[in-house]
C-alpha cells in the first residue's frame, strides 16, 4: 500500500488498542427509529446525539489508543464536524453494504496500523472506561485474540480483536437477538479462543429508556 493511502493515525501509547466508535448521522426518522413511538422522531434523534457524545467521551476517558469515529453515511454532517472540533477525534466514513461489512472494513484498516482494536456503538450508556480497559487487557495480555461485550438483548456492545476474519461478519442477522449466538458458533467453528465481559444493556426499544440516566433524555 502506498504511503499516501496509509496516512498515519495519531500516535497512541505502545500496545494500546485503538477504539472505533460507530455512529450514524442524527437525522430524524433514520436513527433510533424503534424509539419513535415513545419519543417522536426529533427527540429520538436528539437522544442519539447525546448517546454518541457520551460514548465518545467515555472512549476518550479510557486513555487507551486513539479514538476514531466511523460515521455513516459519511463524515460531512455538522454533528460529526462539531465532535471533531470539540474533541479532536479522527473521522472516517463507514464503508460496506451492511454492518458486518462495515465492521470488517474498519477493523482491517485499524489492525494494519495498531496491534489491537475495540469496536463499540453509540447506544450503550452503561459502558464505562473500566469496561473498555478490561477489554483492552484481554488483548494486551494475549489471553485471547478476541473479546466480546455481550448485550442483554442477544447482540453485543463491544468486539475487540488482535486479528480479524471476514467469516465473523458475513451472513449474520444484524439487529436480531441471534447475533451473539451466531458469533459464538462461528468462533467455535473457527477454533478461535475468545473471552466475554459482563453483559450490558443497550438502548434500542421503548422499554430500555427506563434504565438510562434521565439526563440523557432531557
Amino acid at each position: 500500500m502506498s504511503a499516501r493511502r496509509r496516512s498515519p493515525l495519531p500516535a497512541g501509547r505502545y500496545g494500546k488498542p485503538v477504539i472505533l466508535l460507530f455512529a450514524k448521522a442524527p437525522v430524524p426518522g433514520t436513527v433510533k427509529t424503534r424509539l419513535d413511538s415513545a419519543l417522536g422522531e426529533n427527540q429520538a434523534a436528539a437522544l442519539h446525539r447525546r448517546l454518541t457524545r457520551h460514548a465518545l467521551e467515555t472512549a476518550l476517558a479510557a486513555k487507551l489508543g486513539p479514538v476514531i469515529l466511523f460515521c455513516a453515511p459519511d463524515t460531512q454532517h455538522a454533528f460529526f464536524r462539531r465532535l471533531k472540533r470539540d474533541t479532536g477525534v479522527v473521522l472516517r466514513s463507514q464503508r460496506g453494504a451492511d454492518l458486518g461489512e462495515r465492521m470488517h472494513h474498519a477493523m482491517t484498516y485499524a489492525l494494519g496500523r495498531y496491534p489491537g482494536v475495540l469496536v463499540i456503538g453509540s447506544d450503550c450508556p452503561s459502558m464505562t472506561e473500566d469496561y473498555l480497559r478490561q477489554a483492552a487487557q484481554v488483548l494486551e495480555s494475549g489471553e485471547a485474540s478476541l473479546v466480546l461485550g455481550p448485550a442483554t438483548d442477544g447482540g453485543y456492545v463491544l468486539m475487540g480483536a488482535s486479528r480479524v476474519d471476514r467469516r465473523l461478519f458475513s451472513g449474520v442477522p444484524w439487529g436480531s437477538g441471534q447475533v451473539l449466538d451466531v458469533t459464538r458458533a462461528r468462533l467455535r467453528a473457527m477454533d478461535r479462543r475468545w473471552r466475554e465481559l459482563a453483559p450490558l444493556d443497550d438502548v434500542d426499544r421503548p422499554e430500555d429508556l427506563a434504565r438510562i440516566d434521565p439526563a440523557l433524555l432531557s
